[in-house]
């Protein structure tokens, strides 16, 4: 066989080959981790988490009334940023849940005040009553479930909605008064956030 017939049909045979190759190689990223503006990469399970925090935060952030001091604002965002965290009897944290108190506790963890441990201690010694149809974002409202004294709490968000950790098998929610379960079972509200620096300072002189 002639060298210049033998070179003709090596290159014929290894042509589709190497086109293959090449072809393969454009639908890869790079050595370097660089990937093509054409190829479009399925996110990651973290990027994924990463991003679904990110949007529940953001939507979280639109449950604190633009009305709210600002204290009240920074006790809400406490609350509101640990929805869907397990009900726990006892627990006051978001890695080890919540009972009731244990989120009001909580969300006023950074207030110039500390609050009883029990709903029914913040109801009987804390705070200035509030009639219903005055309650202010950040106000406390205490119910008796299944008992005839105060022995649930919840943070009001102005709306006629609150949030709280409700019972067992549940988690920290947002809930509304216009409820008849809540309106049964309503007993009180109190405002225990402090009205100006000023008047502080005077009381503790």
């Amino acid at each position: 066989m002639r060298p210049f017939f033998k070179t003709w049909l090596t290159i014929c045979l290894l042509m589709p080959l190497a086109a293959h190759a090449t072809n393969r190689e454009q639908r890869l990223p790079n050595v370097n981790g660089y990937t093509p503006k054409s190829h479009v990469s399925a996110p990651s399970s973290k990027n994924k988490q990463t991003a679904k925090k990110s949007v529940q935060l953001s939507d979280n952030s639109k449950l604190v009334p633009p009305m709210a001091s600002k204290e009240s604002s920074n006790v809400l965002s406490r609350a509101v940023n640990v929805l869907g965290t397990p009900y726990r009897w006892g627990g006051s944290s978001p890695s080890k849940g919540f009972d009731c108190s244990g989120l009001v506790k909580y969300a006023f963890n950074d207030a110039t005040f500390d609050l009883p441990r029990t709903s029914n201690a913040m109801a009987s010694g804390h705070g200035e009553k509030v009639d219903r149809k005055d309650l202010k974002p950040g106000d406390l409202i205490f119910f008796n479930i299944k008992s005839r004294r105060v022995n649930h709490v919840a943070i009001y968000l102005g709306n006629d909605r609150f949030i709280h950790a409700p019972r067992r098998g549940k988690s920290v929610s947002i809930d509304t008064l216009k409820k008849p379960y809540w309106e049964n079972h309503y007993v009180v509200a109190k405002r225990v956030m402090p009205k100006e620096k000023n008047t502080l300072q005077v009381v503790q002189r």
